[in-house]
Formats: structure tokens, sequence, C-alpha cells
């Protein structure tokens, strides 16, 4: 096996890897409104939307095309084939080095509980890593602003819009209704949106990792020609479906816990509320083809359903923390997708280009690890997720999964 060959398989794990912590980290999107208001036991939400997650992916493959013609300038437009002044192996550098500033900040924003976006890190790291590879000719500047960067700003806003008036209408409708009729009427209907919004993650944001690797076998040419039309091989999309369906499962639970119990005290009917509307954009901006951050819709769908019901307690200084997250989000993954190339770059001129790579790829594994090691002081998992919030230290109390670790009214719990 060739070094070009060793590299583009590391190339394709750390993708699929990429995939994995991508449905771990963005499982709270579909499941924490159902999971906090006791709809769903944790481990059943979280199996279903693994489920639903590796079905959607099957769905569509257009934000997948985005991903390979609307980010990097490395291929002809006409022909797909790759840039005559871009090398095979410089090629591949800047996809690795782009995942890496993707995956350290989904585990870093993971390990705090953040809810940032999964796909504006994968963006911001391939961005970072292509202004080192070739400066500022070799980002589609176009296609970022068009398909991230106007959907980014709207996206959030348009959610909240919709789920703050999809709340109102939900509790002005059903105001003669007994409360405890209504939150058992509407955690069955959770259970439906929920798994609509799982279904749109599926197709949409395991699309982004299928792109990455169509363009690293573009860079290669394993693949090449026109994409649209040709499609994508099965084994991408099986693989990527895979990969986000078990991370999913394995659910994000720290992410989880802040959207369902520290934006909003949530109800069955905000719950419901959220869900759709996070489900009707999703669906809607995947079939335009748009790489749309579903946490900023689901957060944006979570605080409308706050702002929507009179007297409802919206935590705003955990809002703000989490706008902070995003507006960080694209520099702070470019600033390591960039230091990523620029490290391997550095190594392969003295060595060889699979030393460089290899490098970066260790340092990868060294710090994810180290992450994941930090994450287990305290654990937060499916029996102290619904623990009551102490927005003081965003800790979860009980740590044991003692009373007030149990989900509201267990007894509704499906």
């Amino acid at each position: 096996m060739g070094a070009e060959m060793i590299v583009l398989v590391l190339l394709v794990g750390t993708a699929l890897a990429f995939d994995f912590t991508n449905g771990f980290h963005d499982t709270g999107n579909a499941m924490a409104t159902t999971i906090a208001t006791g709809a769903l036991k944790p481990k059943t939400a979280v199996l279903l939307a693994g489920v639903l997650n590796l079905v959607g992916a099957f769905l569509s493959v257009e934000v997948a095309l985005t991903v390979t013609t609307s980010v990097l300038k490395v291929q002809d437009g006409k022909t797909g084939h790759l840039l005559p002044s871009i090398d095979a192996s410089t090629g591949l550098t800047i996809i690795f080095a782009g995942l890496i500033g993707g995956i350290l900040w989904n585990l870093l924003t993971w390990l705090f509980g953040i809810p940032s976006s999964s796909s504006h890190a994968l963006f911001g790291g391939l961005i970072g890593a292509g202004l080192a590879a070739l400066g500022t000719a070799g980002v589609n500047w176009i296609g970022v602003t068009q398909k991230v960067l106007i959907p980014a700003l709207a996206a959030p806003v348009i959610a909240c819009l919709v789920a703050a008036c999809g709340t109102w209408l939900v509790y002005r409708i059903t105001r003669n209704v007994a409360q405890k009729r209504r939150e058992e009427g509407f955690r069955w209907g959770q259970i439906a949106t929920a798994s609509l919004v799982a279904l749109s993650h599926g197709t949409n944001d395991a699309q982004k990792t299928m792109g990455v690797i169509a363009l690293a076998l573009i860079t290669t040419g394993h693949l090449t020609g026109d994409v649209k039309e040709q499609g994508l091989p099965f084994w991408i999309i099986f693989s990527c479906a895979v990969a986000i369906g078990l991370g999913t499962y394995l659910g994000g639970w720290r992410v989880i816990r802040t959207l369902g119990r520290g934006l909003v005290e949530i109800e069955s009917p905000q719950g419901f509320a959220a869900e759709a509307s996070s489900a009707a954009i999703i669906l809607s901006s995947s079939a335009a083809g748009m790489a749309l951050s579903t946490t900023h819709v689901a957060t944006g769908s979570i605080l409308g359903s706050g702002v929507g019901k009179p007297g409802a307690e919206v935590r705003w200084a955990v809002a703000r923390r989490m706008a902070l997250a995003w507006l960080v989000t694209l520099p702070a993954a470019g600033i390591v997708g960039a230091l990523s190339f620029w490290i391997s770059h550095g190594v392969a001129r003295l060595t060889s280009p699979l030393v460089g790579d290899g490098l970066i790829f260790l340092i990868l594994v060294g710090l994810s690890a180290y992450m994941w090691r930090r994450s287990r002081r305290p654990t937060v998992d499916h029996n102290n997720v619904n623990a009551d919030w102490d927005d003081s230290t965003n800790s979860v109390l009980p740590a044991d999964g003692g009373e007030a670790a149990k989900a509201p009214d267990d007894k509704a719990a499906v």
C-alpha cells in the first residue's frame, strides 16, 4: 500500500470519527426536550434518535454536494477534477487538517456541555486549513456566504420566531384543557416530532461527512466527474449513516442536559412546538442543499418555546454563553485547522507527507483521549441528565442518579 493510500485510509477513518462525534454532540437537538419532559426515557430516546439518524442519512445527498463544491476551491467546477495547481498530497492534508479542527472543537464544547455547531466546526476547520495552504484563493467565499454564513445567522432567529408563535398557539388552543391531561397528550406528540427531528438531522449532518470523504476521493482521483450526476458510492453513504447513528445512540449527555434543563424549564407543549419547528426548518434546508447548523435551529426553537409561553423561565445567561460559542466556533476551528496543516506540511518538508499527516493524527488521538478522561469528572449520563440545574456551576446534583435525577413524572415516560 502506497503512502498516499495510507493517508487516504487514515483520512476516511478520521472523517467517520468526526461523523461519530457529530452524532453524540447533536443528539440533544432531537431528544433533549423529550427527555426533559419525560416523554421518553433517556436510553429509549437516544436509541430511537440513532436509528432515525441512520435512516435519514440515506434520504438525500444535496448537502453532501454542497460540501464538495461550496467550501474549498480544490476542483474544477466543470469537470469535477482536482485543480492542476494542487497536488493530491496537499489536498489530502488540507482535508485532514480541517477534520482535526472540527473534531477537537466538537469534543471541547461537548466537555463543557455547550451545544455548538458541529457543521460550523467542520467548515471552520476546512476553511482554516484551506487558507493556510492556498491563501484566500483556496476558499469558495460565495459558496460559504450563501450556504453557510447566511443560514447561520437566519436559522436560529427564524426557528425562535416560529417556535414562539407555535408555543403561544398551543397554549392558547388548549387553555381550557386540564394541565395534567394536556401534558400527557403532548408527551405522545413529542415522540412523533422528536422522531422527525432525528430523521431530518440524518438527512443534513451525516451528508457533511459524506461530502468530505467524496472530496478526498476526488483529490486522489478515485472519484471523478460530476458527483451530482453520478451520485455517491454506496459504501460512503452506508458508513457515514452507521457512524452518526452509533454516535447518536451513545448520547452526548452533557449537551442534552444543557438543552433540556439549562436553557428553559420546559413543558411538553413547549417541547412539541420546538421540535415541530426544528424539523420543518431542517428538512426544508436539506432539500435546498443548505449545510444548516441543526444545533442553531434546535437551540433557537427551544429558546422560542420559552419566549412563547407567558411566565416561562428563560436562562438568558446560558443563552449568551451559547451565542458566544457560536461566534467563536468558525474561527476557533479554523485556527486549529490551520495549525494542523502547518505542522503536517512543515514535518512533510523534512521527511514525507505520510509522516506529517501521521503526526497530526497522533496529536488528535492524544488530545481526544485527554478530553474523554476529563469528561469522567463528573460523569453525566442517562442516570443524572435530568437532575436539577445549578446555574452557578452547571453541575448535576446529585451525581449518583438519585431522586432528583429521575425524569419528571417517571410513570408517564415511555
